[in-house]
């Protein structure tokens, strides 16, 4: 179980974020290619009384050919400043064995959406470009994730942020406001 605070970044032009971040020194960590497959019950439980959401995410780090399947819920504690979780996730080896047990469960796929990420790190300031597929989403955004909200301020200013395009809200709800 992980804490975890982050903010989106909005209105981004991910080749143009990515020179900020090399000029800046930060360190490549990974080019992805994801499938991310949220879950919820007819009656939307995950989402509306859990204030959460549920996933399997299957990823192949493009530089290393990785392959990886993790089962997570994704609660949202707080989204004063940023948006804090707690992540609880957990490796999976048989994704349609998953799917099958969480529909006997009575959670259903409710999306499926296909993402491209390069992630960057400098110092503890994670940084990952995400372009999603156009039906999921089709805006490109930067996530800026840190271990101190203070390093978040730090992000800020070191990249030349416009605070304006600042967003605390999860992929699910930018979609809803489409």
């Amino acid at each position: 179980m992980a804490k975890e605070i982050e903010v989106k970044v909005l209105n981004v032009n991910l080749d143009e974020m990515e020179k900020r971040l090399i000029k800046i020194g930060a360190k490549l960590l990974s080019k992805e290619y994801q499938v991310n497959t949220i879950f919820d019950s007819e009656d939307n439980y995950i989402e509306d009384r859990l204030n959460s959401y549920l996933r399997i995410r299957e990823t192949q780090n493009l530089l290393t050919q990785e392959k990886n399947i993790n089962l997570t819920l994704k609660k949202n504690i707080s989204k004063e400043g940023a948006r804090k979780n707690i992540e609880i996730t957990t490796p999976i080896e048989d994704k349609e064995s998953m799917i099958y047990i969480l529909k006997e469960l009575k959670y259903n796929i409710i999306q499926e959406g296909y993402k491209d990420r390069t992630s960057y790190i400098y110092e503890n300031i994670r940084f990952d470009l995400d372009k999603w597929d156009k039906p999921t989403y089709s805006y490109p955004y930067m996530e800026i994730e840190v271990e101190k909200e203070e390093d978040l301020e730090k992000a800020i200013n070191l990249l030349k942020i416009d605070r304006k395009n600042i967003s605390t809200k999860s992929i699910i709800e930018l979609k809803k406001e489409l």
